[in-house]
């Protein structure tokens, strides 16, 4: 049986804890056997093994292969070309990865320094980490709760549970023992480690410390939790393994045709193969990939989202499923009065969150305004700051927005309490769930004030004020409606009521024959901007799923505003329980809101959701078994969220009120903790891809064009159009150039209405191995009737050659403009106005392309000769051709629908 429904007297006499404390002997037996009260330390990865992590990467062994091929074929520069690109893909990942392992530090770093015990018989301040079992700990405003304590007595005691359960009110605390098994949200009776006091003083019995406790619990969960490989890596995985297959396997086969039909050498013809596997293998493409996500992570900081993993710029534009944190992610955490009822009328109050403009959506009488206005502003002990636009409040959020009502039914709650100063209080006491004041104002009237649980209060009342200001009987009936119709619209209720006194100082027994002036309900209201992304969300295929630790009336009424489908159906984390993994999966597609959740349930949602055929995805998010697998988005702040944020396949953090914990666990930090932040990373995310795409339909194709022109002159005896050194000069040097354009490409138009990618979606798509094929063979046809042409023109294998590099340099410019845009679309002004990236790098090229054609050196080097200007208008001639045969074959697509 859990704690909470225990009686202290029972708690004590199982852990033989005397009320008077244990005593110090106790105390150190107890620490000896139970181990301190600390977080264990999880041991990380050492930064060799990282680093090995990321050398045994398939495609970074293809390039080192590469490295040992241009050895041995003596081209020492190119061997350290490709080898710096190695190198700089093993130190971006060996900074990028491991550190998941630090939010576990940053839990530890949560845990109280020391706490109040009662040891010995007498009170006294030791380290929290000393604390065991039985220990009585005592609790003050400000304390961090250093253990699980099962609380015993309690005066006016609140805590701050938002790291555990994301709830923002402060939990009222009372000491008898709960009739069931309760969420850890609704445990009323415990004092959790890490919490913190906000009000009131408490003391209780440690019933759980270290590993054992609710926090500790969390960081065992996150220890245990393996973050998945993101996407695009698993996408780079299978696309280095086929490219590897391809190379060899073609290599070999090309080695044994070219013996047999060629005639050539056989020692001659193998360095000829080797010389291919060379230019066939992208060597530029790990470079392409770093900048592409550079570039992402760029924009993405604009707005307002800090990638702290690289790879995971990318997987957000996969996103098919975002699971959202409900309070300060979709909603303002800014406690705010959404309606009230006064008299006979219900009135909805404009206005966001703190902001102090607004007012009702119809007058009140004065007769009740002002009675009103005076309860919420006097009985009150919050204050605001206004300076720059923004508000500050100090004090209960809940107070804070009765005063901003006063603000918005033009009154000043500084002045009014200036005219009414307080002459005694009754502060707020959680067992009677109410709040007095007693003022005065210069004319001599004395009025008793009070506000509290609306339930509470009308046991209290016998008058109510009517719209002329007189009292007439309580209507109890009607006021039960009302107090059921604000927490339908997951509104908290508070009742505020006054009475005439006479006395000077106040005891509870002169709380009664009050006069009720009406109800407050107030709420956390979603923000405006979160309402239009989740929109945006479902215009783009991406289910959003909304999973708190509020109440489930809460959560449905703030569903229901943001636009969730299927809002008015919510699981419980009690539900949750119920369900196995099978009925989970099941569920999870139709059931948008969750709530009171705990670390457990949350963690099991992200994995059913990725997981599950029915999660709301994209019907082609398929795994190899047939399961399907949504691509999931977890957004928390709490360090309850952790688990949850390490396992999704992109943690969000929320950066200006998440924990360190979350912000550790994830990786991306909103640092303005809004959901449409989030949005804007999917679409910079899909951008993302979509430019990754463009660099490998860009390179490959060359590459390609490179191989076929190779192998089809090895297999006739034919010499070589181009040389390997030469063709190592295209891929390292124009190739790349170029393709790190591609990187600075907008969005293009409709993003944000396509359906997210297939989590399974293969890099090398059918469509897009059928462009590689077709732009090869139109490289292959371009590259042998410029070498045709040369050797015509001059005679000189050189001068043909270096006609044939020009050519396909040429052609690599031009299919630059053609990969750019959808096919068709490629010829237009706006395509030819590119952007300043792109004339930037043809200017470098145009620089780079003259060195070799013209430089002494680089002739000698790469056997390249001087072009005449023929040559180079049949170069150009190449590419002009290469465009307009795709942008024909686009036109003719476009036209067949």
């Amino acid at each position: 049986m859990a704690a909470s429904q225990l009686a202290v007297a029972e708690i004590r006499a199982r852990l033989q804890a005397p009320e008077e404390g244990l005593s110090s002997s106790e105390a150190a037996t107890r620490l000896q056997q139970q181990g301190s009260n600390s977080l264990p330390q999880a041991r990380g990865r050492s930064w060799w093994q990282r680093l090995w992590a990321q050398i045994s990467n398939l495609l970074i062994l293809v390039l080192l292969s590469a490295v040992v091929i241009t050895a041995l074929l003596g081209h020492t520069l190119d061997s350290v070309v490709i080898l710096a690109v190695v190198i700089s893909q093993a130190l971006i990942g060996l900074v990028q990865e491991g550190r998941a392992e630090q939010a576990l530090a940053a839990i530890r770093h949560m845990l109280a320094p020391a706490a109040s015990v009662i040891r010995d018989g007498h009170s006294q301040r030791i380290a929290a980490a000393d604390l065991v079992p039985g220990d009585t700990v005592l609790l003050e405003p400000g304390d961090r709760v250093p253990a699980d304590i099962r609380l015993e007595r309690c005066h006016s005691l609140s805590l701050d549970e938002a790291i555990l359960t994301g709830e923002s009110l402060a939990v009222e605390k009372q000491p008898e023992a709960l009739a069931a098994a309760s969420a850890l949200g609704d445990q009323t009776n415990m004092a959790f480690s890490g919490t913190l006091v906000v009000r009131g003083t408490g003391r209780g019995v440690v019933v759980a410390t270290g590993s054992r406790s609710e926090i500790g619990r969390i960081s065992g969960l996150l220890q245990q939790t393996t973050g998945l490989q993101t996407p695009l890596l698993a996408q780079m995985d299978r696309f280095a393994r086929l490219m590897a297959t391809l190379v060899l396997a073609g290599g070999l086969l090309i080695l044994l045709l070219g013996h047999w039909l060629s005639g050539l050498p056989f020692a001659d013809l193998f360095i000829a193969v080797v010389g291919l596997t060379v230019a066939a293998i992208p060597e530029g493409l790990p470079a392409i990939l770093s900048i592409t996500l550079a570039v992402g992570v760029r924009r993405m900081a604009k707005r307002q989202a800090v990638v702290r993993r690289m790879p995971a710029i990318e997987t957000i534009g996969a996103v098919s499923v975002i699971c959202s944190d409900k309070t300060g992610t979709l909603t303002r955490n800014e406690m705010m009065v959404a309606a009230l009822a006064c008299g006979v009328h219900y009135r909805q109050v404009r206005g966001d969150g703190y902001a102090l403009d607004g007012g009702l959506d119809e007058p009140l009488p004065e007769a009740l305004q002002t009675p009103l206005m005076l309860a919420a502003a006097l009985c009150n002990d919050a204050s605001l700051q206004a300076a720059e636009g923004t508000v500050k409040i100090h004090g209960d959020p809940m107070e804070a927005a009765l005063q901003v009502l006063v603000h918005r039914l033009d009154g000043d709650p500084v002045r009014l309490a200036q005219h009414w100063p307080r002459r005694d209080e009754i502060p707020f006491d959680a067992e009677y769930r109410l709040m007095a004041t007693l003022n005065h104002n210069h004319q001599g009237r004395h009025v008793l004030w009070v506000k509290g649980a609306p339930e509470a209060l009308l046991q209290r009342c016998r008058q109510q004020l009517d719209d002329a200001g007189n009292s007439v009987a309580l209507q109890t009936g009607y006021w039960l409606e009302m107090i059921e119709r604000l927490a339908a619209d997951g509104q908290r209720v508070l009742a505020l009521a006054c009475k005439e006194y006479s006395g000077s100082e106040l005891e509870m027994s002169d709380l009664n024959e009050l006069q009720l002036i009406g109800l407050v309900g107030l709420m956390d209201p979603p923000r405006a901007e979160a309402i239009a992304a989740v929109a945006e969300c479902h215009a783009a295929g991406i289910a959003v799923k909304m999973i708190t630790g509020d109440h489930a009336l809460t959560a449905s009424a703030i569903a229901a505003r943001l636009g969730l489908s299927n809002s008015a159906e919510v699981l419980t984390g009690k539900q949750l329980d119920e369900l196995d993994d099978q009925a989970l999966q099941d569920c999870v597609g139709r059931v948008n809101v969750y709530a009171r959740t705990s670390p457990e349930h949350k963690l099991r949602l992200v994995q059913a959701l990725q997981s599950s055929a029915g999660s709301g995805a994209d019907s082609g998010n398929q795994r190899a078994d047939g399961q399907g697998g949504a691509v999931v988005a977890m957004t928390g702040d709490g360090v309850n969220d952790a688990p949850a944020l390490k396992a999704a396949d992109v943690g969000i953090a929320m950066g200006h009120k998440g924990s360190q914990a979350a912000r550790e666990a994830s990786a991306v930090v909103l640092l303005d903790d809004n959901f449409a932040s989030l949005v804007a990373a999917v679409k910079e995310g899909r951008t993302v891809y979509q430019n990754l795409k463009k660099g490998i339909a860009f390179m490959l194709p060359i590459n390609g064009g490179e191989s076929i022109s190779l192998v089809v002159a090895l297999l006739l005896g034919h010499t070589l159009p181009i040389s390997a050194l030469q063709i190592l000069w295209v891929n390292m040097i124009s190739s790349v150039i170029l393709a790190m354009t591609l990187a600075f490409e907008p969005a293009l138009p409709g993003m944000m209405q396509q359906p997210p990618r297939a989590r399974f979606e293969p890099l090398l798509s059918r469509r897009l191995a059928w462009q590689v094929l077709k732009v090869s063979l139109l490289f292959l046809a371009g590259i042998f009737a410029a070498w045709h042409w040369g050797m015509a023109h001059s005679g000189s294998e050189a001068f043909a050659s270096t006609v044939a590099v020009n050519a396909l340099v040429a052609m690599e410019l031009f299919y630059l403009f053609a990969v750019r845009y959808p096919p068709g679309q490629a010829i237009s002004l706006q395509g030819f106005k590119g952007t300043p990236v792109i004339w930037a790098a043809i200017a470098a090229l145009i620089v780079m392309q003259s060195l070799f054609n013209w430089l002494p050196l680089f002739q000698r080097t790469f056997n390249s000769s001087a072009p005449d200007v023929a040559a180079l208008l049949v170069a150009a001639g190449c590419g002009i051709v290469l465009l307009l045969i795709l942008q024909l074959e686009g036109w003719i697509r476009r036209g067949r629908g």
